[in-house]
């Protein structure tokens, strides 16, 4: 009976510290479309969880959930935050609005429902560190609206102190080699280096936490 009871005491010592590293755990959102997601990969190839691999060999004891859809839009993106706000953010990472841009959604809608997604974030979790994943289009023309779809990004970062990874498929964009045959999407290779720039910027913050 003793030797029971020891063990009982010992199962609900075990159960108490797993318990509490969860409550430790900080978590980080992405919320992104195809890119994101890792189109045509699997889902440990995609940058938010190579990102997770980084995070746990350099020690910090952080979540990655990675809520990016294929096809995704910013307001796509509004109406399926909800069900992620449930859990306490740390980190949110916030890579939508090209697929808008290729729909022709004028950029101050855009910006408009970044904004919105922002600021719902924000609202459940007052401390979270938004990282916002900047994206360009391909400069067909430099004509005002590829202009000022490149700029608000920074200008979304600016207003909300949140850092900014300047172009997500910075080295990756344009490359045979690093692209699906669709040569937009990442193919594995290029979703290493997606991770790689997003790490720039997230370590930091991570360690920071």
């Amino acid at each position: 009976m003793k030797n029971a009871i020891i063990s009982i005491a010992a199962i609900l010592s075990l159960l108490c510290t797993q318990v509490a590293n969860a409550a430790q755990m900080k978590r980080i959102l992405v919320l992104g479309d195809s890119i994101s997601e890792g189109f045509q990969l699997k889902p440990s190839e995609a940058y938010p969880m190579l990102l997770a691999k980084k995070l746990r060999d350099a020690g910090l004891n952080l979540e990655v959930i990675n809520a990016s859809a294929t096809g995704g839009t910013t307001a796509g993106g509004l109406e399926r935050l909800p069900t992620h706000l449930k859990r306490k953010i740390d980190i949110f990472i916030l890579e939508l609005g090209i697929n808008d841009a290729f729909r022709g959604i004028p950029v101050d809608q855009i910006q408009k429902n970044l904004q919105q997604i922002i600021d719902k974030v924000k609202a459940r979790n007052p401390e979270v560190r938004i990282v916002i994943a900047g994206m360009q289009l391909p400069n067909y023309a430099a004509d005002d609206y590829v202009s000022a779809f490149g700029k608000m990004f920074t200008d979304l970062a600016a207003k909300n102190g949140a850092a900014l990874v300047p172009y997500l498929l910075d080295g990756v964009a344009g490359d045979s080699a690093l692209t699906l045959p669709d040569g937009i999407h990442p193919n594995a290779a290029g979703q290493k280096i997606l991770a790689e720039n997003v790490w720039q910027t997230l370590e930091p913050i991570a360690r920071g936490l």
